[in-house]
Order: structure tokens, then C-alpha cells, then sequence
């Protein structure tokens, strides 16, 4: 029995591993970096030291949509706000675990990007409710929500976008019937509340530098029709207020913004405030 539960999980093992798409070039990147972590002091914020190790990447759309199946994309060459956030988090929970092979920053990736781990489209967690969700379940993360200054507004997420947008993913659009599935998700995410910073109540103060803490990760929410989040980053302070480290698709790689995050938010309309989720 003993060898036939061995064989099994070697086997399974074997699958995940063949579900993963990389290049050398990723793996090296990967494990230089780990490396370069383990050196670093103890008291050292490792999603802001990542964050910035990634500094300067490109910022490309959609690497996740670039299989006719679904694996686990590992590409640190090019990154958008949701997947430089992800490699910033695996890189940091192999530091916090000092698991720090290659395998083990996978393990944790897909732990990240897949609810319950299960590499398919449909498990994928497109909506970052749900990322923030399976990621506190995982013990990765928490999400801020307090009953009090400045949180002083609720969402109430109503989702829809992909299913109202199939040409906007191009997997999607391979696979129609995906679609139920993308949708039974959309509404049973659709209705819940959460507590939030509007982006008015963000300032140089000492309430908002303790309620969010360098190396946060910061969801901005959106007024745009069908979607909860619309940008993703990562906090980080400095003299003159908060700023947001990122993958900006406006100035085309991961960047640390100039501005505060306040002003910034000010150009974008559409952005209404932001949930903070500390990680664990």
C-alpha cells in the first residue's frame, strides 16, 4: 500500500510539473533571485525587496492566455499588475518557508493563481475577490477590514465582465464552453460586500501609514460596469505620502510611481479607493 500511495503522488507530481510553462531563462531568474533573498537581513520587507528586484520588467497583457490548455505560466520577462503581484507573493513565501528551489516557487505560484491550486481556466482566479479570498483560505494573506476612518465606504460587487466580454479572452473565445462556468463564478461572487479606503481618504497621515503598511498589497476598485478590481500594486511609503509599486500598463513596464498614490488615482476616474491585504 505504502508503495502504491508513493507511486501515486510521484505521479501526480510528475502531471503538475508537466502543466508548468517556463523558459531556462525564468528558472534561472527564479532561482538568482531566491538566492539574492536568502542573503538579505532577516528584518528585511521581502515584497518590497522583490517588488523592486522587478523593476524595469515590461509590462505585457494577457502571457497567461498563450496555451491552447492551461498551465502554470511562469514568466518573469514579462508582467502585468496581477502576475508581477503573484511572483512578488511566490518569491516572498519561499523566503517566509525557506523553500527556495524552483519546484517550490511553482507549488506556491499555483497555490496563488488557481483556487484550491486546481490548474484549469476555470479555476483560475480572474476576479480578485476571489484571488483575495483563496489567498487568505491559504493563509498567505488577510484582507484589512475595519468599521471605521478610513474605511468609510462598502462594495458591493456585481461581476459580469468576462461573460459580457468573452472577445476579451482569447481562451475564452477558444472554449465556449467554459463560459457556464465563468458565470456561475461571476454570480456567486456577485452580492458581496466589502469595506473600503475611498481614494479621497488616502493621505500623508498617521491613521493611513498604520492601516496600510509597506509591502500591502493594494486593489483598486473600479466603477467600470462588470469587474470589482481594475488595477493591482503593491504599497510602499515615502516622505511625501503612499506610492505604488507596479506593473504600469501606461508607462509599459513595473514601475515605482513618482506620484503618490493619491494623485495618481486622481487622473483615473474610474478608480473609486482601494481594499489593502497584508501578507502574512
Amino acid at each position: 500500500m505504502k508503495k502504491v500511495i508513493v507511486g501515486l503522488f510521484l505521479l501526480l507530481f510528475a502531471c503538475q510539473l508537466n502543466a508548468v510553462s517556463y523558459t531556462k531563462a525564468d528558472s534561472i531568474r527564479v532561482t538568482k533571485l531566491l538566492a539574492e533573498g536568502l542573503l538579505q537581513n532577516k528584518n528585511t520587507n521581502m515584497m518590497i525587496y522583490f517588488a523592486r528586484r522587478l523593476k524595469g520588467v515590461p509590462y505585457v497583457a494577457k502571457t497567461l492566455e498563450v496555451n491552447p490548455t492551461e498551465q502554470l505560466i511562469v514568466n518573469l520577462r514579462q508582467l502585468d499588475c496581477t502576475t508581477y503581484v503573484e511572483n512578488v507573493l511566490a518569491l516572498t513565501l519561499c523566503i517566509k518557508k525557506s523553500s527556495v528551489s524552483f519546484n517550490d516557487f511553482c507549488r506556491n505560484l499555483q497555490k496563488i493563481r488557481y483556487d484550491r491550486g486546481n490548474i484549469e481556466y476555470t479555476s483560475r482566479l480572474h476576479y480578485f475577490s476571489n484571488w483575495i479570498a483563496n489567498n487568505a483560505r491559504n493563509g498567505f494573506v488577510t484582507e484589512v477590514q475595519k468599521n471605521s476612518s478610513p474605511f468609510t465606504a462598502i462594495q458591493t460587487v456585481n461581476t459580469n465582465y468576462m461573460t459580457n466580454h468573452v472577445e476579451s479572452y482569447p481562451m475564452l473565445m477558444e472554449h465556449p464552453e467554459w463560459i457556464r462556468s465563468i458565470s456561475v463564478m461571476e454570480k456567486e461572487l456577485s452580492g458581496k460586500r466589502y469595506r473600503y479606503i475611498p481614494k479621497n481618504m488616502i493621505s500623508n497621515t498617521n491613521l493611513c501609514r498604520n492601516i496600510i503598511k509597506d509591502g500591502n498589497i493594494i486593489a483598486i476598485l473600479t466603477s467600470k460596469a462588470g469587474l470589482d478590481t481594475s488595477h493591482i500594486g503593491i504599497a510602499v511609503w515615502h516622505n511625501d505620502g503612499l506610492h505604488l509599486l507596479n506593473a504600469s500598463q501606461i508607462r509599459k513596464n513595473v514601475v515605482e510611481e513618482s506620484m503618490t498614490l493619491h494623485d495618481y488615482m486622481k487622473q483615473h476616474p474610474s478608480q473609486i479607493g482601494i481594499r489593502v491585504i497584508r501578507v502574512r
